[in-house]
């Protein structure tokens, strides 16, 4: 695994804060929560939860666990993946979840083949 550095005069966000962040949202969008239902929860505005998100501001240890427990998770799966084969994986995104979460409602197999053979097109298109 590669060491990431980020240097002091560095305006990016750092690539760990992305990530957590892409994880805070992963996680609040697979229990269909807004940012403003965990702003509340967490005591904070849901302006700092979309800053959190975009990775734009680093979330603090005890906020991690505060959010963390509203998001009935472990700190650990916030983080889990960073550095590793799973970070770029399409179930880490949004839409890949998301699309997940809806394929397994299509109950007919026929159908489920037709969704995956037009994804097929429109990837080689």
């Amino acid at each position: 695994m590669e060491a990431v550095t980020a240097h002091a005069d560095d305006k990016r966000p750092h690539p760990f804060d992305l990530h957590v962040g892409g994880r805070v949202r992963l996680r609040r969008r697979q229990l269909g929560m807004s940012q403003d239902t965990l702003a509340k929860a967490v005591e904070i505005t849901f302006q700092q939860v979309q800053k959190y998100e975009r990775g734009a501001t680093r979330i603090s240890a005890s906020r991690l666990y505060d959010m963390a427990r509203v998001l009935e998770v472990n700190v650990g799966y916030l983080c889990q993946g960073f550095g590793g084969e799973a970070e770029g994986g399409f179930m880490a995104t949004a839409e890949g979840a998301e699309l997940a979460a809806v394929f397994t409602r299509v109950r007919s197999p026929r159908q489920r083949q037709r969704i995956v053979d037009l994804v097929r097109i429109l990837a080689d298109s």
